[in-house]
Protein backbone atom coordinates (compact mmCIF):
# COMPACT_ATOMS: atom_id res chain seq x y z
CA UNK A 1 0.00 0.00 0.00
CA UNK A 2 1.28 3.45 -0.92
CA UNK A 3 1.96 5.64 2.11
CA UNK A 4 4.04 8.49 0.66
CA UNK A 5 3.50 10.51 -2.51
CA UNK A 6 6.16 12.40 -4.45
CA UNK A 7 4.63 15.77 -3.55
CA UNK A 8 5.17 14.96 0.13
CA UNK A 9 8.91 14.39 -0.27
CA UNK A 10 10.03 17.94 0.44
CA UNK A 11 12.55 17.43 3.24
CA UNK A 12 15.24 14.94 4.18
CA UNK A 13 13.56 11.85 5.60
CA UNK A 14 13.60 8.05 5.43
CA UNK A 15 11.10 6.69 2.93
CA UNK A 16 9.39 3.36 2.31
CA UNK A 17 6.77 3.42 -0.43
CA UNK A 18 5.73 2.15 -3.85
CA UNK A 19 6.42 4.08 -7.04
CA UNK A 20 6.03 3.63 -10.78
CA UNK A 21 9.26 3.32 -12.75
CA UNK A 22 9.04 6.09 -15.37
CA UNK A 23 12.64 5.75 -16.57
CA UNK A 24 15.57 3.46 -15.77
CA UNK A 25 19.18 3.49 -16.90
CA UNK A 26 22.68 2.61 -15.71
CA UNK A 27 25.07 5.53 -15.86
CA UNK A 28 28.72 6.01 -14.95
CA UNK A 29 30.39 8.55 -12.67
CA UNK A 30 33.32 10.57 -13.97
CA UNK A 31 35.71 7.94 -12.67
CA UNK A 32 33.80 5.19 -14.47
CA UNK A 33 31.85 3.68 -11.57
CA UNK A 34 28.38 2.51 -12.66
CA UNK A 35 25.26 3.59 -10.79
CA UNK A 36 21.54 3.14 -11.28
CA UNK A 37 19.42 6.17 -12.09
CA UNK A 38 15.63 5.96 -12.15
CA UNK A 39 12.77 8.39 -12.46
CA UNK A 40 10.03 7.30 -10.10
CA UNK A 41 6.53 8.70 -10.08
CA UNK A 42 2.96 8.71 -8.92
CA UNK A 43 -0.06 10.89 -9.59
CA UNK A 44 1.54 13.87 -7.80
CA UNK A 45 4.76 14.02 -9.84
CA UNK A 46 8.15 12.39 -10.37
CA UNK A 47 11.42 12.26 -8.47
CA UNK A 48 14.92 11.21 -9.47
CA UNK A 49 16.28 8.17 -7.63
CA UNK A 50 19.83 6.81 -7.54
CA UNK A 51 21.47 3.69 -6.18
CA UNK A 52 25.24 3.50 -6.04
CA UNK A 53 26.07 -0.06 -4.93
CA UNK A 54 24.77 -3.62 -5.34
CA UNK A 55 21.89 -2.69 -7.62
CA UNK A 56 22.58 -5.03 -10.55
CA UNK A 57 20.52 -8.05 -9.47
CA UNK A 58 17.43 -6.06 -8.48
CA UNK A 59 17.66 -3.79 -11.54
CA UNK A 60 17.73 -6.75 -13.90
CA UNK A 61 14.31 -7.80 -12.59
CA UNK A 62 12.46 -4.56 -13.35
CA UNK A 63 11.63 -2.42 -16.37
CA UNK A 64 10.00 0.88 -17.18
CA UNK A 65 6.32 0.97 -16.13
CA UNK A 66 6.87 -1.60 -13.38
CA UNK A 67 5.80 -0.79 -9.84
CA UNK A 68 8.55 -1.09 -7.24
CA UNK A 69 8.62 -1.06 -3.45
CA UNK A 70 11.55 1.09 -2.36
CA UNK A 71 13.44 1.80 0.84
CA UNK A 72 15.77 4.75 1.02
CA UNK A 73 16.18 8.32 2.05
CA UNK A 74 15.06 11.63 0.63
CA UNK A 75 17.99 13.99 0.17
CA UNK A 76 17.89 17.63 -0.87
CA UNK A 77 20.34 18.26 -3.72
CA UNK A 78 20.56 21.69 -5.35
CA UNK A 79 17.31 22.62 -3.61
CA UNK A 80 15.48 19.65 -5.12
CA UNK A 81 14.55 16.37 -3.44
CA UNK A 82 15.96 13.12 -4.78
CA UNK A 83 15.94 9.56 -3.51
CA UNK A 84 19.03 7.69 -2.38
CA UNK A 85 17.91 4.07 -2.59
CA UNK A 86 18.97 1.38 -0.16
CA UNK A 87 16.92 -1.43 -1.69
CA UNK A 88 13.95 -2.05 -3.96
CA UNK A 89 11.86 -4.91 -5.32
CA UNK A 90 9.03 -5.39 -7.75
CA UNK A 91 5.69 -4.68 -6.05
CA UNK A 92 2.99 -7.35 -6.11
CA UNK A 93 -0.35 -6.49 -7.83
CA UNK A 94 -2.26 -6.48 -4.54
CA UNK A 95 0.05 -3.73 -3.22
CA UNK A 96 -0.83 -1.36 -6.07
CA UNK A 97 -3.84 0.91 -6.54
CA UNK A 98 -3.58 2.29 -10.10
CA UNK A 99 -5.44 5.46 -9.10
CA UNK A 100 -2.38 6.43 -7.03
CA UNK A 101 -0.13 6.59 -10.07
CA UNK A 102 -1.85 8.48 -12.87
CA UNK A 103 -3.03 12.03 -12.26
CA UNK A 104 -6.57 12.80 -13.41
CA UNK A 105 -8.39 15.98 -14.29
CA UNK A 106 -10.50 17.40 -11.49
CA UNK A 107 -13.24 18.20 -13.98
CA UNK A 108 -16.24 15.93 -14.62
CA UNK A 109 -15.23 14.15 -17.83
CA UNK A 110 -18.79 13.02 -18.59
CA UNK A 111 -19.97 16.63 -18.51
CA UNK A 112 -17.01 17.76 -20.61
CA UNK A 113 -17.66 15.05 -23.17
CA UNK A 114 -21.38 15.90 -23.33
CA UNK A 115 -20.40 19.54 -23.90
CA UNK A 116 -18.01 18.43 -26.65
CA UNK A 117 -20.79 16.55 -28.42
CA UNK A 118 -23.16 19.53 -28.09
CA UNK A 119 -20.48 21.78 -29.57
CA UNK A 120 -20.05 19.44 -32.54
CA UNK A 121 -23.79 19.12 -33.07
CA UNK A 122 -24.09 22.92 -32.99
CA UNK A 123 -21.76 23.50 -35.93
CA UNK A 124 -23.61 25.39 -38.65
CA UNK A 125 -21.77 23.85 -41.59
CA UNK A 126 -23.47 20.47 -42.23
CA UNK A 127 -20.31 18.85 -43.61
CA UNK A 128 -18.18 19.87 -40.64
CA UNK A 129 -20.94 18.89 -38.22
CA UNK A 130 -21.25 15.44 -39.78
CA UNK A 131 -17.46 14.96 -39.76
CA UNK A 132 -16.82 15.98 -36.15
CA UNK A 133 -19.84 14.14 -34.71
CA UNK A 134 -18.80 11.02 -36.62
CA UNK A 135 -15.29 11.08 -35.15
CA UNK A 136 -15.97 12.01 -31.54
CA UNK A 137 -18.96 9.67 -31.10
CA UNK A 138 -17.26 6.69 -32.74
CA UNK A 139 -17.41 3.89 -30.12
CA UNK A 140 -13.69 3.31 -30.64
CA UNK A 141 -12.90 6.96 -29.87
CA UNK A 142 -15.40 8.14 -27.24
CA UNK A 143 -13.98 6.19 -24.25
CA UNK A 144 -10.44 7.26 -25.15
CA UNK A 145 -11.45 10.90 -25.53
CA UNK A 146 -12.66 10.78 -21.92
CA UNK A 147 -9.38 9.31 -20.68
CA UNK A 148 -6.54 10.56 -22.89
CA UNK A 149 -3.94 13.07 -21.68
CA UNK A 150 -3.10 16.02 -23.94
CA UNK A 151 0.63 15.36 -23.78
CA UNK A 152 3.31 13.25 -22.11
CA UNK A 153 4.89 16.16 -20.25
CA UNK A 154 4.29 19.59 -21.76
CA UNK A 155 0.72 20.40 -20.73
CA UNK A 156 -2.46 18.75 -19.45
CA UNK A 157 -0.32 15.63 -18.90
CA UNK A 158 -2.91 13.68 -16.94
CA UNK A 159 -5.93 11.50 -17.61
CA UNK A 160 -8.75 13.58 -19.05
CA UNK A 161 -6.29 16.32 -19.96
CA UNK A 162 -7.05 16.18 -23.68
CA UNK A 163 -10.77 16.71 -23.14
CA UNK A 164 -10.11 19.52 -20.66
CA UNK A 165 -7.72 21.22 -23.11
CA UNK A 166 -10.10 20.93 -26.07
CA UNK A 167 -13.08 22.34 -24.20
CA UNK A 168 -10.98 25.21 -22.83
CA UNK A 169 -10.03 26.00 -26.42
CA UNK A 170 -13.69 26.00 -27.47
CA UNK A 171 -14.34 28.80 -24.99
CA UNK A 172 -11.33 30.75 -26.24
CA UNK A 173 -12.40 30.25 -29.86
CA UNK A 174 -15.84 31.71 -29.22
CA UNK A 175 -14.36 34.70 -27.39
CA UNK A 176 -11.87 35.47 -30.17
CA UNK A 177 -14.45 34.99 -32.94
CA UNK A 178 -16.61 37.56 -31.16
CA UNK A 179 -13.75 40.05 -31.44
CA UNK A 180 -12.95 39.32 -35.13
CA UNK A 181 -16.16 38.97 -37.17
CA UNK A 182 -14.29 37.94 -40.31
CA UNK A 183 -13.44 34.58 -38.71
CA UNK A 184 -15.33 31.40 -39.57
CA UNK A 185 -16.14 30.01 -36.12
CA UNK A 186 -17.24 26.63 -37.50
CA UNK A 187 -13.78 26.13 -39.00
CA UNK A 188 -11.98 27.17 -35.82
CA UNK A 189 -14.15 24.88 -33.66
CA UNK A 190 -13.60 22.01 -36.08
CA UNK A 191 -9.85 22.56 -35.80
CA UNK A 192 -10.10 22.76 -32.01
CA UNK A 193 -12.16 19.57 -31.71
CA UNK A 194 -9.92 17.55 -34.06
CA UNK A 195 -6.43 19.09 -33.73
CA UNK A 196 -5.22 16.54 -31.17
CA UNK A 197 -7.36 13.52 -32.07
CA UNK A 198 -4.19 11.81 -33.28
CA UNK A 199 -3.04 11.67 -29.66
CA UNK A 200 -5.57 8.92 -29.03
CA UNK A 201 -3.17 6.69 -30.96
CA UNK A 202 0.10 8.54 -30.37
CA UNK A 203 0.04 8.14 -26.59
CA UNK A 204 -0.23 5.16 -24.27
CA UNK A 205 -1.69 5.83 -20.81
CA UNK A 206 -2.48 2.60 -19.04
CA UNK A 207 0.20 2.77 -16.31
CA UNK A 208 2.29 5.77 -17.28
CA UNK A 209 1.96 8.32 -20.05
CA UNK A 210 4.28 7.30 -22.86
CA UNK A 211 4.40 7.03 -26.63
CA UNK A 212 3.21 4.10 -28.68
CA UNK A 213 5.62 2.78 -31.32
CA UNK A 214 3.44 4.36 -34.03
CA UNK A 215 3.35 7.61 -32.07
CA UNK A 216 7.13 7.72 -31.89
CA UNK A 217 7.49 6.97 -35.59
CA UNK A 218 4.73 9.17 -36.99
CA UNK A 219 3.52 11.72 -34.44
CA UNK A 220 -0.05 12.83 -33.83
CA UNK A 221 -0.22 15.35 -36.70
CA UNK A 222 0.49 12.73 -39.37
CA UNK A 223 -1.75 10.21 -37.63
CA UNK A 224 -4.75 12.53 -37.44
CA UNK A 225 -4.37 13.85 -40.98
CA UNK A 226 -4.70 10.23 -42.10
CA UNK A 227 -7.58 9.28 -39.78
CA UNK A 228 -9.59 12.49 -40.31
CA UNK A 229 -8.91 12.22 -44.04
CA UNK A 230 -10.40 8.72 -44.06
CA UNK A 231 -13.42 10.00 -42.15
CA UNK A 232 -13.99 12.75 -44.73
CA UNK A 233 -13.60 10.25 -47.55
CA UNK A 234 -16.28 8.14 -45.88
CA UNK A 235 -18.83 10.98 -46.03
CA UNK A 236 -20.40 10.90 -49.48
CA UNK A 237 -20.16 14.25 -51.24
CA UNK A 238 -17.77 15.86 -48.76
CA UNK A 239 -16.41 18.91 -50.66
CA UNK A 240 -12.80 18.49 -51.77
CA UNK A 241 -11.80 22.13 -51.04
CA UNK A 242 -13.25 21.86 -47.51
CA UNK A 243 -11.28 18.65 -46.99
CA UNK A 244 -8.09 20.50 -47.92
CA UNK A 245 -8.89 23.33 -45.49
CA UNK A 246 -9.56 20.89 -42.62
CA UNK A 247 -6.30 19.10 -43.33
CA UNK A 248 -4.48 22.45 -43.36
CA UNK A 249 -5.89 23.30 -39.93
CA UNK A 250 -4.49 20.03 -38.61
CA UNK A 251 -1.03 20.14 -40.17
CA UNK A 252 -0.38 23.79 -39.30
CA UNK A 253 -1.64 23.96 -35.72
CA UNK A 254 1.84 23.80 -34.16
CA UNK A 255 2.52 27.02 -36.01
CA UNK A 256 6.20 26.59 -36.89
CA UNK A 257 8.32 24.09 -38.79
CA UNK A 258 10.60 23.78 -35.75
CA UNK A 259 7.62 22.61 -33.66
CA UNK A 260 6.56 19.89 -36.09
CA UNK A 261 4.10 21.63 -38.40
CA UNK A 262 4.66 20.58 -42.03
CA UNK A 263 3.09 23.90 -43.09
CA UNK A 264 2.73 27.33 -41.51
CA UNK A 265 -0.83 28.62 -40.92
CA UNK A 266 -1.99 30.19 -44.19
CA UNK A 267 -5.61 31.05 -43.39
CA UNK A 268 -6.99 33.23 -40.61
CA UNK A 269 -8.65 30.34 -38.81
CA UNK A 270 -5.45 28.25 -38.83
CA UNK A 271 -3.47 31.15 -37.38
CA UNK A 272 -6.03 31.64 -34.61
CA UNK A 273 -6.10 27.90 -33.87
CA UNK A 274 -2.32 27.84 -33.47
CA UNK A 275 -2.15 30.80 -31.11
CA UNK A 276 -5.07 29.65 -28.98
CA UNK A 277 -3.56 26.16 -28.71
CA UNK A 278 -0.21 27.66 -27.77
CA UNK A 279 -1.80 29.97 -25.18
CA UNK A 280 -3.83 27.26 -23.48
CA UNK A 281 -0.85 24.89 -23.46
CA UNK A 282 1.47 27.47 -21.91
CA UNK A 283 -1.09 28.54 -19.31
CA UNK A 284 -1.52 24.89 -18.29
CA UNK A 285 2.25 24.40 -18.04
CA UNK A 286 2.57 27.55 -15.92
CA UNK A 287 -0.33 26.43 -13.71
CA UNK A 288 1.38 23.07 -13.17
CA UNK A 289 4.68 24.71 -12.23
CA UNK A 290 3.04 27.05 -9.73
CA UNK A 291 1.09 24.19 -8.18
CA UNK A 292 4.25 22.32 -7.19
CA UNK A 293 5.93 23.04 -3.89
CA UNK A 294 9.41 24.43 -4.55
CA UNK A 295 10.47 25.33 -1.01
CA UNK A 296 10.49 28.97 -2.09
CA UNK A 297 7.41 30.97 -1.05
CA UNK A 298 7.78 33.38 -3.98
CA UNK A 299 9.08 31.27 -6.88
CA UNK A 300 7.88 28.10 -8.57
CA UNK A 301 9.98 25.10 -9.50
CA UNK A 302 11.84 25.35 -12.82
CA UNK A 303 9.45 24.52 -15.65
CA UNK A 304 11.13 22.26 -18.18
CA UNK A 305 8.24 22.85 -20.59
CA UNK A 306 8.66 26.64 -20.56
CA UNK A 307 12.35 26.84 -19.59
CA UNK A 308 11.88 29.24 -16.68
CA UNK A 309 10.47 29.53 -13.19
CA UNK A 310 7.52 31.73 -12.27
CA UNK A 311 6.89 34.34 -9.62
CA UNK A 312 4.07 33.54 -7.21
CA UNK A 313 2.52 36.94 -7.80
CA UNK A 314 0.01 36.98 -4.95
CA UNK A 315 2.63 36.03 -2.37
CA UNK A 316 5.06 38.57 -3.81
CA UNK A 317 2.54 41.41 -3.73
CA UNK A 318 1.36 40.49 -0.24
CA UNK A 319 4.96 40.37 0.95
CA UNK A 320 5.70 43.77 -0.54
CA UNK A 321 2.54 45.26 0.91
CA UNK A 322 3.19 43.89 4.40
CA UNK A 323 6.84 44.89 4.15
CA UNK A 324 5.99 48.47 3.19
CA UNK A 325 3.33 48.64 5.88
CA UNK A 326 5.87 47.44 8.42
CA UNK A 327 8.40 50.02 7.32
CA UNK A 328 5.76 52.73 7.43
CA UNK A 329 4.77 51.68 10.96
CA UNK A 330 8.38 51.62 12.09
CA UNK A 331 8.98 55.09 10.65
CA UNK A 332 5.89 56.43 12.39
CA UNK A 333 6.98 54.93 15.68
CA UNK A 334 10.44 56.40 15.28
CA UNK A 335 9.05 59.87 14.65
CA UNK A 336 6.73 59.61 17.65
CA UNK A 337 9.39 58.28 19.99
CA UNK A 338 11.16 61.52 20.95
CA UNK A 339 7.99 63.20 22.19
CA UNK A 340 6.25 60.12 23.40
CA UNK A 341 5.36 59.71 27.06
CA UNK A 342 4.40 56.08 26.65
Amino acid sequence: MKNKFVAELTSEQPITSIFLVCAKEVRSTRDGKPYLRMELGDRTGTIEARMWDRFEAAASQIAREDFIHVKGRVEIYKNKPQLALESFRRASPEEVNLADYLAHTEADVEKLYAEMVRTAEGLGNPWLRKLVVKIITDPANAPRLKRAPAAKMMHHAYLGGLLEHVMSLCGLARAVAGQYPELNLDLILTGVLLHDVGKLDELSYERAISYTAEGQLLGHIVMEVESVGRAMDGIEGFPAPLKTVVQHLLISHHGEYAFGSPKLPMIREALVLHFLDDLDSKMAAMRAALALSSGDPQWSEWSGALQRKFLRLEEYLQGKASGEAGKSGEAGAAKAAPGSTK
